[in-house]
Formats: structure tokens, C-alpha cells, sequence
């Protein structure tokens, strides 16, 4: 995206002439301190707007609109009359939910503003990063940019983080109003006024809860995570190159994260590696239906993936502070091999009978423990401004608002919604996917004066990859069935490509996965002949 342009022209007589105004009621904003046209810009094309507001400078579409950081710059809305939607965190709650708003019919007039917020300029489709991995896949077709999917909306895109939000009582003295029901500020300290505010901010790896961990391990929840890991297994692979050492690669967690992490890990690395997982629990995927959970055990225990079950991780260390091939016997060394690597997993068991050891790795990838947001983002004289659980999420009625804030909606990893029988909702993509189709809905009826709907999940089954041609499916509307293999792994595939955001972005992807499928098969096909015909002869 070029570069934006933040100077006075006369491209932004609109902007100049409010700035004008602003200077005059307030006298701050004059000389040093005064707002000018270049603390603010946007960038138009087919309907797609961003705003420059993130403190980077100028990347990936984003420029600095800050001279002075301190300083509090009000976004201006291009509509006074329009209603304001502010939604942050683009990730499937996010993104869904303005393109829901977007598809909508709305009465003249009252077609609301939106603008979405996140500290990425790509969405992430997180259910397909361990494809990139395997190599199944390319970035643009899974992490595609905002600017791509919203050129053809009205829906303004800001890539920034989100500092502190604000909430304000909407009736006051006198039956008059508020002029805005809160506001959220970015750490570039630009402050956004909302009528209506969706909190989908997700959550963030938790990976403080083991000493070591933060600086050794790597999370696997994020693109830039799946890049770090990707290009980690690539250095390790340069490393070993020729070399009789296998690269150890220890995953903690068994969860569908962790099993899908280690799936395709072991089969990328082959007999090149050791892949070693680790489960607090007896068994994988213990929320799994048991036919996804079969075969992912299977699938384990062909490519050799070791399997320590019922342990927990106590630290992780480096190699060179731990000195413990120093002080172990041959007979005694727990596992520990005579080729020292990097790092060392201490795990203890969860039940009595079993020995702790200490497991040596080259790299060690984090599935458990995940942490929202939202209590970060709390101003320090309103701690409880926001009704929230003991894990940090807020607490809504059925209908997706957020309890005593009518004007505010919280999805995904932000809510703490229960099912109709009071289990928690699990913080997966299928539960974000349908909660945003909801509170689309439900903010084009309170906006129009209608009743909202209360949210039903309809669970439509679970998936799992376990490698490049191989994964398994479960189907909620068939007991008993489960898709395993290439069958599994086409459903699979098929199945998140009708939930890709935007018509546009799922025939391109469509497209090429169609032609890498139809180059894979011609590849085969002439491998077998010529092991055919080698074979005749």
C-alpha cells in the first residue's frame, strides 16, 4: 500500500475546517499542541479505509499519526449522524462480525459506521496454521491482509493495540444523553468515541505459569508464532544437515493444538526427529469424541511420537545451567542423551507411581494455558468496570451483551457464555464464527428498534488435521461416523474453505488449491508409472 500522505492539502478540506473549529473552542490545541491535518489521515480505495493511527510509522498500510505520543487524538467519524460501531480484535469474532454488518439491509440513514481494530494488519484463519508447517499451504491463503478482504466494504480497518476502554452511563440528568456510549484509546493515544462497541479480542498464550517458559518456549497461537516456529525448524534442519543427531522436538500439551502440532511435526521431520508430547491428563484430546481421538493416537503411534501422559512440565531450562549429563550415571540419566541439546524439559508426574525426568530439546512448543485480554484494559480508577469472570471473561447475557453495558458485545475468548446445560462454550473458531453472526444481528436490531435474538451454539461437529494428507472428522448430524485419512483431510479442507471471510478471497484460494491438488496428483502418477515400468523391465 503506498504511502499516505499527512500533510495540509487541500485533499482534506473537510478535516481542516473541524480542526479550525477545535482550535478555536480550545485553546490547547494551539500552537506546539495543535491538531493538524498531519496527526490524521485516511486512505480510500474501493471502499476501504485505513486510518492512519498506529505508532510504527508507516507499515503495512498503517502511518504515524503522533507527533507527540502523549498527546490524546480524537478520531473523527466521516458521519456526525450515522450510528458508530467500534469493533476490536479482528480475529474470527472481529472480522465475522463487520462483514456481517456489512451484508445487512438498513434502513436510510441508519447503516452504522464500523470500524474494526487490531494490532495485525493479516487476519489469521488459526484452524489451517499448522499447514504452514506441512507447506500444504501459502501465508496469503490462510493470514490474508485486512486491506484485502475490506476493499469492497465500507468498514474502516486501524492497526493499532487497544490501551484502555471506557464506558459511559448513557442516561443522565434531565433525560438527556451521553453523545457517545464509551470510547476506546490505542497506544498511540488515538480515542475513539463509540455508540456501540464488540469486544472479540480473543485471548493470548499463558505461558508464565512455568518458570522458563517464557523465554525458551515458543507459543503456537499466532501467525507470527507459526512463522517463528516455522523458520526454527528450518535452522534446526540446515543444522543437522548429514548429521546422525535426530532434532528433538518436545510439544506440551495434548489438547487439539498440541496433537495436531506434533502430528505434523513428526511428519515433516520424518526420521530426522524425535517428537515427544506432553499431557497432564491420561489420555489426547480428552474433550475429543473418541473417533477423532482414536485416530489421532494412531496416526501418533506410526510416526513414533513419544507419548508422556499423566505429567506435568515443572521447568524449562537450558541445557548449559542444568550441567546434568555431569552429574548422571549411564544407568541413571532418565532419558537424557549423551548428544547435549539446547534446551531441558523438566516434567514430575501428576499421580503417584511414575518418575519425574528431564528431557532434552531442541525446541519446545507451547499448546496450554490461554489468557484474555480484556482485564488489561481497564482503567485504574474503574477496575470493575466490566463484569468479568475469574479468567478474565466478560460476562453476557444470552443475547451477547455484556451485562449492565446494553451498548457493548463480547464474543469468542471474551465471553464467558454458557450452553443450555451450563457448561462454559469451548474457545474454538466454530463458536467465535457463529457468536459474530449474532451480534451482527442483534446490533442491527437494537439499532433498529427490534428484539434481539438469544445466542443457541449448534455444534457442527470437530476436526482435526494430522498431516499433510490426513485428518479426522466428526460429524454432529451422523453418530458414530468419523472421516479419517485422505477423506477426512478433503472434507477438512473443503469445510473451512465455504468459512473463509469474503466470495473473493474463498474462489482465489479455491483456485489454488485445485491446481496444487491437480500438480500433487500428476506428480504421483507419473512416480508410480515410473516405478511400474522400472519394475517390468
Amino acid at each position: 500500500m503506498s504511502q499516505l500522505a499527512l500533510s495540509s492539502t487541500s485533499t482534506l478540506p473537510h478535516f481542516n475546517r473541524t480542526v479550525k473549529r477545535l482550535n478555536k473552542v480550545f485553546p490547547i490545541f494551539t500552537g506546539r499542541y495543535a491538531i493538524k491535518s498531519s496527526l490524521y489521515g485516511k486512505f480510500q480505495r474501493k471502499g476501504f479505509s485505513t486510518v492512519a493511527s498506529a505508532n510504527t510509522g508507516i507499515n503495512g498500510g498503517v502511518a504515524e499519526v503522533s507527533e507527540r505520543e502523549q498527546d490524546i487524538k480524537h478520531y473523527i467519524w466521516p458521519d456526525k449522524k450515522r450510528p458508530r460501531v467500534c469493533i476490536v480484535g479482528g480475529g474470527f469474532g472481529g472480522l465475522y462480525t463487520a462483514l456481517r454488518l456489512e451484508s445487512l439491509i438498513w434502513p436510510d440513514g441508519k447503516k452504522p459506521q464500523v470500524t474494526l481494530i487490531d494490532q495485525s494488519d493479516r487476519f489469521v484463519f488459526k484452524p489451517m496454521l499448522y499447514e504452514l508447517l506441512s507447506g500444504e499451504v501459502d501465508e496469503w491463503e490462510i493470514a490474508p491482509r485486512f486491506s484485502e478482504l475490506l476493499a469492497n466494504t465500507e468498514v474502516q480497518f486501524i492497526q493499532d493495540r487497544v490501551k484502555l476502554l471506557h464506558t459511559n452511563d448513557m442516561p443522565t440528568s434531565g433525560g438527556q444523553r451521553n453523545p457517545c456510549a464509551g470510547s476506546v484509546q490505542l497506544e498511540s493515544d488515538l480515542l475513539i468515541e463509540y455508540d456501540w462497541l464488540v469486544l472479540a479480542l480473543g485471548a493470548e498464550p499463558k505461558l508464565d505459569m512455568v518458570p522458563g517458559a517464557v523465554g525458551y518456549a515458543l507459543p503456537f497461537s499466532t501467525f507470527e508464532d507459526a512463522c517463528k516456529v516455522n523458520d526454527k525448524l528450518k535452522a534446526l534442519e540446515r543444522k543437522y544437515f548429514g548429521e546422525g543427531s535426530p532434532i528433538r522436538v518436545i510439544v506440551v500439551g495434548c489438547g487439539y493444538s498440541g496433537v495436531e502440532l506434533a502430528a505434523t511435526v513428526s511428519e515433516r521431520l520424518k526420521d530426522k526427529g524425535i517428537v515427544q508430547a506432553i499431557n497432564v491428563n491420561n489420555t489426547i484430546c480428552p474433550s475429543a469424541p473418541p473417533g477423532n481421538r482414536e485416530a489421532a493416537l494412531k496416526v501418533l503411534s506410526d510416526r513414533n511420537v513419544q507419548l508422556f501422559l499423566g505429567y506435568f512440565v515443572n521447568a524449562v531450562k537450558r541445557a548449559a545451567d542444568v550441567e546434568v549429563l555431569n552429574q548422571l550415571t549411564d544407568e541413571g540419566n532418565n532419558g537424557m542423551q549423551q548428544d547435549s541439546k539446547e534446551l531441558v524439559v523438566e516434567i514430575q508426574p501428576a499421580e503417584r507411581g511414575l518418575q519425574g525426568q528431564n528431557l532434552e530439546a531442541d525446541l519446545v512448543l507451547w499448546t496450554v494455558g490461554n489468557k484474555p485480554r480484556l482485564p488489561q484494559l481497564e482503567p485504574s480508577d474503574k477496575p470493575h468496570m466490566l463484569p468479568l469472570n475469574g479468567i478474565g471473561q466478560a460476562e453476557t447475557d444470552e443475547t451477547l451483551r455484556v451485562k449492565g453495558n446494553p451498548r457493548i458485545f463480547a464474543l469468542g475468548d471474551s465471553s464467558a457464555l454458557r450452553d443450555s446445560s451450563g457448561k462454559p462454550l469451548p474457545p474454538t473458531a466454530q463458536v467465535a464464527f457463529q457468536q459474530a453472526d449474532f451480534t451482527g444481528w442483534n446490533i442491527w436490531a437494537a439499532i433498529n428498534d427490534r428484539p434481539l435474538l438469544p445466542f443457541r451454539f449448534q455444534n457442527l461437529g470437530e476436526m482435526m488435521t494430522l498431516g499433510r494428507y490426513d485428518a479426522a472428522v466428526t460429524p454432529s448430524f451422523i453418530d458414530g461416523l468419523t472421516l479419517e485419512g485422505p477423506v477426512g483431510h478433503a472434507a477438512r479442507k473443503l469445510a473451512y474453505l465455504i468459512r473463509l471471510p469474503t466470495d473473493q478471497h474463498k474462489i482465489k484460494v479455491g483456485l489454488s488449491w485445485f491446481t496444487k491438488e491437480a500438480i500433487d496428483s500428476v506428480a504421483n502418477l507419473q512416480t508410480t508409472l515410473t516405478k511400474v515400468l522400472s519394475g517390468s523391465s
